[in-house]
């Protein structure tokens, strides 16, 4: 398994578009072949930016996501709002504490 972070950053002006289009679309990538799952982190001191975190089947997986309908009618759509370039990174987990320790 992969884990799939993407940081995007707005115009502070289309923050909120981006947030209520992301509401259209998160079922359709959440549930994408070979995706386990996604979440959507905005910062705390800078609301503008927020990060896509998703776990992944492998590499060929998230490619073949990449390459969908669904990424192609996402991306052309926010493309224009972002104010800085996207960064993205491929992980895997060298360490879980999150799994030992269960909120209550």
């Amino acid at each position: 398994m992969i884990t799939r972070i993407v940081k995007l950053e707005f115009s502070e002006d289309k923050t909120q578009e981006f947030l209520d289009f992301f509401e259209t679309i998160k079922h359709r990538v959440n549930e994408f072949p070979g995706c386990y799952g996604m979440k959507l982190y905005q910062d705390i001191d800078s609301p503008n930016i927020v990060m896509t975190y998703s776990h992944w089947q492998s590499q060929k997986e998230l490619d073949n996501y990449r390459k969908s309908e669904t990424f192609g009618d996402v991306w052309p759509t926010i493309k224009p709002w972002f104010k800085a370039k996207p960064e993205a990174w491929s992980v895997t987990a060298y360490f879980n504490g999150f799994e030992a320790k269960k909120p209550q």
